[in-house]
């Protein structure tokens, strides 16, 4: 089976102190949002300390254009893409010259020639590698990029598929969207970087040894307004569901349980959670629909609380935290969702 040789993460240099976030929203949403006093609690409902922002917290109060944010979106994509993949291969002991594969996830801005061109122009990378950019599955793209690298490395056993993933959250806030769903938003999602090496079975392995099993996909009927972007002139939109947490309630028991018994196995097999916090309210629907002893969400929520949502990129910081501080040998379970409304998963045998 492919394994997961090495993962980075970015930690940014403008992150912010939740307090100082909901100072500003406050600021910024007051005069044209009279729910902004009432829900300003939100923000610390979240259980978010700090937040991973790519710009300094000034940036989000000034009137910028979709195009001046976009162009942002591009220049610290690569910039900061580059820095996690020079650490990533260095953590794999590889040189770039060995990448076979790269696959590019990311919903949070615009590119083309797509991001992934301009990472292996920007390093000179092989100029033959197969490309894959993957845009618009938001939160659930890490689980899903993890699952393509799987594919693309059992059907070349000498695989090494770089996966990158990019999510600068901070950047699609239209500052005049007086909405709900913009301010609740202000309140939950970041920026983050993370990229990842996965190679085949022609690879040894290097300790820890992360196998990945098999991967589930699962799109809901009849939910596609319960997250996504409502597309406009001045950029993108914040759409998402306060029902989330009941859909949650209702259907992920269910669906992990009939993932693990097509691989034989039951939820008791699963020994370390790797999940996407969504928010607090997410986390506490997942506690109640698995009913886990212990804290078994811990690594997820200290991500959360640490860096804010990330969307795709917060389950592979979560990842990155099992494999730098440690984790339980046995099964591992990768879980994120989704626009559609829709449900990614991944199983992974991990041994120290």
């Amino acid at each position: 089976m492919p394994h997961i040789a090495a993962i980075s993460k970015i930690d940014l240099p403008d992150k912010v102190d939740q307090q100082q976030v909901k100072k500003q929203a406050r600021e910024i949403f007051l005069a044209n949002f009279p729910q902004a006093d009432r829900l300003i609690q939100a923000f610390d409902n979240t259980g978010i300390v700090t937040r991973n922002f790519a710009k300094p917290i000034s940036y989000y109060a000034e009137n910028t254009t979709f195009k001046q944010r976009n162009d942002d979106y591009i220049q610290l994509s690569l910039q900061y893409s580059v820095k996690a993949i020079e650490t990533v291969i260095t953590k794999a002991g590889i040189s770039k010259a060995q990448i076979t594969d790269i696959i590019f996830i990311s919903t949070t801005g615009l590119a083309t020639p797509s991001m992934d061109a301009l990472i292996i122009d920007r390093m000179q990378l092989d100029p033959h590698i197969n490309r894959t950019p993957v845009w618009g599955l938001g939160c659930a793209g890490g689980v899903s990029g993890m699952a393509k690298a799987n594919i693309a490395a059992k059907a070349n056993r000498d695989a090494v598929v770089l996966l990158v993933a990019v999510e600068l959250c901070s950047l699609t806030l239209i500052k005049n969207d007086y909405s709900k769903s913009n301010f609740i938003g202000s309140s939950l999602f970041s920026d983050g970087i993370a990229a990842c090496l996965i190679k085949g079975d022609n690879h040894e392995y290097v300790a820890p040894k992360v196998e990945i099993k098999a991967a589930s996909s699962k799109l809901y009927y009849n939910s596609l307004d319960v997250m996504g972007w409502d597309f406009g002139e001045e950029g993108f939109k914040v759409v998402f569901s306060k029902d989330i947490p009941t859909f949650i309630h209702q259907n992920i028991r269910h669906d992990i349980d009939d993932f693990l018994a097509k691989q034989g196995l039951q939820l008791s097999d699963i020994k370390n959670f790797i999940f996407h916090p969504g928010g607090k309210k997410v986390l506490d629907a997942y506690a109640d629909a698995l009913g886990v002893e212990g804290d078994f969400l811990k690594n997820t929520r200290e991500v959360m609380n640490n860096n804010g949502n990330m969307s795709s990129v917060t389950v592979l910081y979560v990842l990155e935290r099992f494999m730098t501080d440690g984790f339980t040998d046995g099964y591992g379970l990768m879980l994120a969702m989704g626009p559609g409304f829709s449900s990614e998963m991944v199983l992974l045998d991990m041994k120290n």
